[in-house]
């Protein structure tokens, strides 16, 4: 079919939805509106680990943009105290709401300026969207009321007044306060983050990635760039047997269990039973751990033989271990001695150190059987996919995890599988094919690949030689060293940071990297912002065991119609206190780019999609009037 009669067939479809000029007419204008509009709040997060209370309590203060609100529009009639507590209500307002009720401070005279203070910020936050879009954005039961409500204009005229002030009585009268307090909330909050940006790692060393998915996934507009963290867990979840041993390996070590078996319903009393008989002077938890490393030391060992390109030979540590004198001999030719001499589970006289045994089989299959079975893991594995890739560009900006693999002179390494070459961007398209494949064929060739982005010297998603073993049963602190790729000392370039953003044709002068994994130790001087500000490591150490390291407790980057900002968060109150004290999150605010103009939805790429179809309209329109197509109705 030539390329006139495919237009002519997709504008055929198109007059279906919009069947005459009129309603071309109608869809342009509104469209073209849109462009206009400024462009919505971004936020942008990285490496929460499973903190759970601190990512429940940045998503429902938008990372302090809806205090900045309520300072603009309540500061000259509210004091400091008034506007504290009407934040804790709008980030919290079921929970506020009941201590305010057990003081019986909620009287209808409360309800009814409390109302008029939601619907007058509501209205504030309204602006720079289109009415359609508020629409969508307030909570279906109360759309009609609330939409009513924000339509009324009581300061022009007396009538107005009134029947205004009619529908905010009528709602204390049937007591739907509370009902309504609650939609204003979710409306405020819809409205001052338009999209969320989450850099990777949801998982592993915080106790609730499970219930962090669940609040994402009630989120209207999310994309995430998949860490190497999480790379493991949906490789467990797909079945990939050494990821399932790594991620339990990782509870275990962190001491966080509670995300297996309360979250995912993961049980772990048959591996419990098996480590306690072959380690029965240990620790029961030390013997759980102890257990699973030799499994998944020995399942790894198996994937680094079947998969070369992996370049994971430095991991092969069982087949070098001297078991006449407890000793290994590493790659730099030098031998250590061992923590310990208790290997119960590998064949000494074997020239196969890394096959299970029967027991060991039997437990990592009886594991197998509950990650695939767990529901609520399935579901968030899903979202992960969805809304998820190896990397993400919006609005200019270059998103990803970890890395861009480069050499010493900055240059893009190469990096082979299976007999072709891939670099910068086709490498980070290669890594996206294979996840991709693991997920919808379930087979060693997929699965594998998400350990290899789980740990993998040359992962576009980890980045560094990970030291596993050594860090287990050699004291000698020296071999722990974690050597890393040169991205992560080259991205301090500001000719590095523009050679990247040009392999993947992304405009350098407006643009910028943004990348988490590797905390950023504000304590020590280490800035955030790199590349004369070309690039942005927000990964600021959301997890409590990051605190001393990087001196706060994390990042959030928002980026508005105006320029971009890094807030950077020195205390998070846990709900508890921020109901008790109205005690909000304690972030300092840094420029990083002040615009000297207004950034339109025009100038974003969900504005150039309102521009595609724009221009599909008027070809429909041209093809009405000159006849080729004729209207419907």
């Amino acid at each position: 079919m030539d390329n006139k009669k495919t237009k002519l067939k997709i504008l055929n479809l198109l007059a279906e939805k919009y069947p005459n000029k009129e309603s071309i007419y109608e869809r342009i204008i509104h469209l073209q509106s849109q462009l206009a509009l400024p462009k919505g709040t971004e936020h942008f997060m990285s490496d929460i680990h499973g903190e759970y209370d601190a990512f429940f309590h940045i998503i429902n203060n938008c990372s302090g943009v809806i205090r900045e609100k309520v300072d603009h529009v309540f500061s000259l009639r509210l004091t400091a105290d008034e506007r504290a507590e009407f934040c804790t209500l709008i980030y919290y307002p079921k929970e506020k709401l009941e201590q305010l009720s057990a003081t019986n401070r909620d009287t209808p005279e409360w309800y009814l300026k409390t109302i008029s203070q939601l619907l007058e910020l509501s209205k504030h936050m309204s602006y720079k969207y289109s009415a359609s879009q508020v629409r969508g954005c307030i909570p279906h039961r109360y759309e009609s009321a609330i939409v009513e409500l924000m339509s009324t204009r009581p300061e022009t005229d007396e009538a107005q007044y009134v029947y205004h002030r009619k529908l905010l009585d009528s709602i204390v009268q049937i007591d739907s306060g509370a009902d309504f307090i609650n939609a204003f909330s979710v409306l405020i909050k819809r409205l001052a983050v338009a999209h969320l940006h989450f850099v990777g790692d949801f998982f592993d060393r915080g106790s609730r990635p499970d219930s962090i998915l669940n609040l994402l996934m009630q989120q209207r507009s999310v994309d995430i760039q998949w860490g190497n963290h999480d790379a493991l867990w949906i490789g467990a979840a797909l079945g990939s047997e050494v990821c399932i041993a790594a991620v339990i390996r990782n509870s275990l070590h962190y001491g966080n269990t509670d995300v297996l078996e309360r979250g995912y319903g993961i049980s772990l009393r048959p591996l419990a039973t098996f480590a306690a008989s072959i380690y029965p002077d240990a620790q029961p938890l030390k013997a759980l751990e102890r257990a699973i490393t030799m499994i998944m030391f020995k399942l790894e060992g198996q994937l680094i033989k079947r998969n070369p390109d992996f370049l994971m030979n430095n991991r092969l540590m069982l087949e070098k271990i001297n078991f006449n004198n407890n000793s290994i001999t590493l790659h730099d030719g030098k031998t250590y001695k061992l923590n310990t001499d208790q290997f119960p589970t590998i064949d000494k006289e074997s020239k196969n150190p890394y096959k299970l045994t029967t027991d060991e089989q039997h437990i990592i299959e009886d594991l197998k059987s509950y990650f695939l079975e767990s529901t609520l893991l399935q579901s968030h594995v899903d979202y992960l996919y969805k809304k998820g890739s190896i990397y993400t560009i919006c609005n200019g900006n270059l998103l990803f995890h970890a890395c861009v693999l480069l050499n010493d002179d900055g240059t893009f390494r190469e990096i082979k599988f299976d007999g072709e070459n891939y670099s910068g961007k086709s490498y980070f398209d290669y890594a996206e094919q294979r996840a991709r494949q693991a997920y919808l064929n379930r087979e060693h060739y997929g699965l594998d690949f998400m350990y290899f982005l789980w740990c993998g010297r040359v992962s576009p998603t980890a980045g560094r030689e990970m030291k596993t073993f050594e860090r287990t049963f050699i004291d000698d602190e020296s071999t722990w060293n974690e050597t890393s790729d040169p991205y992560f000392k080259l991205i301090d370039s500001e000719e590095v940071c523009v050679n990247i953003m040009r392999e993947f044709n992304l405009d350098a002068s407006r643009g910028h990297i943004i990348n988490g994994h590797v905390p950023v130790q504000v304590r020590k001087g280490e800035n955030p912002v790199k590349g004369n500000g070309k690039a942005l490591v927000i990964d600021g150490g959301f997890n409590k065991t990051y605190h001393k390291k990087t001196g706060i407790s994390g990042y959030t980057l928002v980026s508005n119609s105006r320029g971009m900002r890094l807030l950077q968060h020195q205390k998070i109150a846990d709900v508890r206190t921020a109901l008790k004290e109205n005690r909000d999150i304690e972030s300092v605010s840094n420029t990083v780019e002040l615009q000297n103009y207004r950034t339109t939805i025009g100038d974003t790429d969900f504005g150039q999609s309102i521009k595609d179809d724009i221009a599909d309209l008027q070809q429909l329109l041209t093809a009405y009037q000159n006849g080729s197509i004729k209207p419907l109705r």
